[in-house]
């Protein structure tokens, strides 16, 4: 049985601040689209469960700042492997 979209935003918000995790990953574990997740996470869980929804949204917010970071290392380890690869 599937959960309904109230369900499913809270059983999202708390996976999310349990494991620290992004919408991506989020998304991948529970195998549902990005835009899914955001849109249960931003706007469903807000009505739901709006102790849980202040913490998504730091978290969210986090994530969003950490971003270039994350992208940054990504693309570093990238060419490291193909230099790595070359030699």
């Amino acid at each position: 049985m599937t959960p309904t979209d109230k369900e499913r935003s809270v059983l999202l918000g708390e996976y999310m601040v349990k494991n620290k995790a992004t919408v991506r990953a989020c998304a991948k574990q529970f195998g549902i689209s990005k835009s899914t997740v955001h849109k249960d996470v931003s706007q469903r869980l807000e009505k739901t469960d709006p102790k849980l929804y202040k913490k998504v949204r730091k978290l969210l917010s986090e994530n969003k700042a950490q971003r270039h970071i994350r992208g940054g290392l990504a693309t570093r380890e990238k060419y490291q492997k193909q230099k790595d690869e070359n030699k």
